[in-house]
C-alpha cells in the first residue's frame, strides 16, 4: 500500500470564494491516466473542477496498468493520492477463465466480485473519518465499502449497471450466451439495488436514471447531475475542411456495447447507405479494438479502425457525422457531447442518446432501425447544409449549458448537502 500528499495552491481557494470547503474522499478502482476512455474523462474533468474550491483525497486500487506518470498527474484532480495494489486476471486469459469459473456459485456478478479487496476495504475505515463525505465513483467500489462509516456517504452512478447486462442478454449472439448475461443481470439486479438503498445519496448522471433506480429499486436520496464536456478543448475546427462521406465512431473498442453497435452498423447499416452513397466510408476511432472489430476493416469495403489515436478531434472534425449506433448501454454518452460541442453532426440510436437532455430533429438525428439509421446518414451525406445547420445548433446549446465547471458546481452542492447530515442510514 502507498500513499502520497500532493501539495497544491488549490487548499483554501473556497474559504477565499466565501464558500465552505468539503473534505470528498473519492473511492476508484483505477487511477485515471491515461484519460482515454468515457469513465475516466467523467471523473477527471469532475474532480479537477471539483479540487479548485474542495479538499480530495482519491483512494485507488492499482493494478499497476496505468500510465508511468499518473502518479505524478494526480495532482491534476486530487490533494492526496492514496494506492492499494491489487491484480485482476487480464480478459481472454486461462487465470480469467478460471476466475470466471469460481464466479459460478457466487451471488456477486463477476464484474462486481473481482473488485473485492479488503485492504482497500481498510483503508475506507481509516481515512473515513478525516473526510466530510466520502464519494463512491461507480458501483464497482460499493463491494469494499465497510458497513457503517462515521460520514455520509454517496454513490457516483455513471450507468444503472443492471440495464447493461439486461440489453447484453437480450441481444446475446447464442443461447449459452444470452444464459450466462442472464445469471450476471440478474446478479447485478440484486447487488445494484442493495448498494443504491445503502447510501446517503445517489448521484445519477441522467434524470432517466436517476427515475430508474428510484422506481425499481425503491431509492429515496437521488439526484440527476448531467454530462459535461470540456468546451475549451471541443470547439468547432473551421479551418478543418471535412471528408464529404465519412462517418465516424468515437469511443473504447474494448467495452462490449461499442464493440456490438460498431459490428451492428458495419454489417448492417454501412451496406444501405453504401447503396445511396457508393463511396461513403465509416472509420472508428478508439482505444483497444478487439479481433472482432479488427476484422470488420477486413471484411467490410469503406470501414477502417484505427485503434488508439493521440487525438480524437481530427476525426471528428474532418467527419461528415458522428454516429452512435449502439444497442445496449446506460448513463449518458460523453462522446456526442463531445463532438456537438465541436459543431459535428450527430446521428444515433435511441439507446445511444438516452439520459441526454436532447431534442431529436433539434440537436441530433435519432433512429432505431437499420434502414432508418441508413436513411439518416444518406441523408446528411447528400445535404451538407441541412448537416451544417444541425451542428451549429447542436454547438451553441452544449457551449453555453454544459461546461465541467457548471455541473461539477452541481456535484459540489450535492456533496456539501449530504455532508452536512449525519448518516441517515447504516451501511448495511
Amino acid at each position: 500500500m502507498e500513499s502520497r500528499w500532493s501539495r497544491s495552491s488549490r487548499s483554501g481557494a473556497s474559504q477565499s470564494a466565501g464558500r465552505p470547503e468539503v473534505h470528498i474522499l473519492w473511492l476508484k478502482t483505477e487511477l485515471l491516466h491515461p484519460v482515454d476512455k468515457g469513465g475516466r474523462i467523467r471523473t477527471y474533468q469532475m474532480l479537477r473542477s471539483l479540487a479548485r474550491t474542495h479538499q480530495v483525497t482519491y483512494l485507488s486500487l492499482d493494478d499497476g496498468t496505468a500510465a508511468p506518470d499518473a502518479e505524478a498527474r494526480s495532482i491534476e484532480y486530487a490533494h492526496r493520492l492514496v494506492r492499494v495494489p491489487f491484480s485482476a486476471p487480464a480478459t481472454g486469459t486461462t487465470a480469467f477463465y478460471a476466475d470466471l469459473a469460481r464466479n459460478f456459485l457466487s451471488p456477486l456478478p463477476y464484474a462486481i466480485a473481482k473488485y473485492r479487496s479488503a485492504a482497500f476495504a481498510a483503508e475506507v475505515r481509516r481515512l473515513a473519518p478525516t473526510a466530510d463525505v466520502v464519494v463512491c465513483d461507480f458501483l464497482a467500489p460499493a463491494v469494499n465499502v465497510p458497513e457503517q462509516l462515521p460520514v455520509p456517504t454517496v454513490l457516483f452512478q455513471h450507468n444503472v449497471e443492471a440495464e447493461i447486462w439486461r440489453r447484453h442478454a437480450e441481444v446475446g449472439g447464442n443461447p449459452v450466451v444470452r444464459g450466462y448475461f442472464h445469471r450476471q443481470w440478474q446478479r447485478m439486479l440484486r447487488f445494484e439495488a442493495a448498494a443504491c438503498r445503502r447510501f446517503d445519496q445517489v448521484i445519477a448522471v441522467s434524470e432517466a436514471d436517476a427515475t430508474l433506480m428510484a422506481e425499481a429499486y425503491g431509492v429515496e436520496g437521488v439526484a440527476a447531475v448531467p454530462t459535461g464536456v470540456d468546451v475549451e478543448y471541443f470547439r468547432p475546427q473551421q479551418e478543418q475542411p471535412r471528408s464529404p462521406r465519412e462517418l465516424v465512431f468515437t469511443g473504447s473498442m474494448d467495452w462490449l456495447p461499442n464493440e456490438d453497435g460498431v459490428t451492428w452498423f458495419a454489417e448492417q447499416v454501412l451496406p444501405l447507405v453504401q447503396a445511396e452513397v457508393d463511396d461513403a466510408t465509416f472509420t472508428v476511432v478508439g482505444r483497444n479494438p478487439s479481433p472482432k472489430v479488427l476484422d470488420l476493416a477486413r471484411r467490410c469495403p469503406g470501414v477502417t479502425v484505427t485503434g488508439t489515436v493521440p487525438d480524437i478531434r481530427p476525426y471528428l472534425a474532418r467527419g461528415v457525422a458522428l454516429v452512435v449506433p449502439l444497442r445496449i448501454g446506460g448513463g449518458t454518452r460523453l462522446k456526442i457531447f463531445e463532438a456537438m460541442a465541436m459543431g459535428v453532426p450527430v446521428i444515433s440510436t435511441t439507446v445511444g442518446a438516452e439520459g441526454l437532455p436532447l431534442q431529436p430533429g433539434t440537436h441530433l438525428l435519432e433512429a432505431d432501425t437499420a434502414e432508418d439509421l441508413a436513411a439518416a446518414c444518406v441523408g446528411l451525406l447528400r445535404d451538407p447544409a441541412a448537416a451544417a445547420a444541425l451542428g451549429d445548433r447542436g454547438a451553441q446549446y452544449v457551449q453555453s449549458q454544459f461546461g465541467w465547471d457548471r455541473v461539477a458546481g452541481e456535484f459540489a452542492a450535492l456533496c456539501a448537502q449530504t455532508a452536512a447530515l449525519l448518516p441517515q442510514r447504516s451501511m448495511a
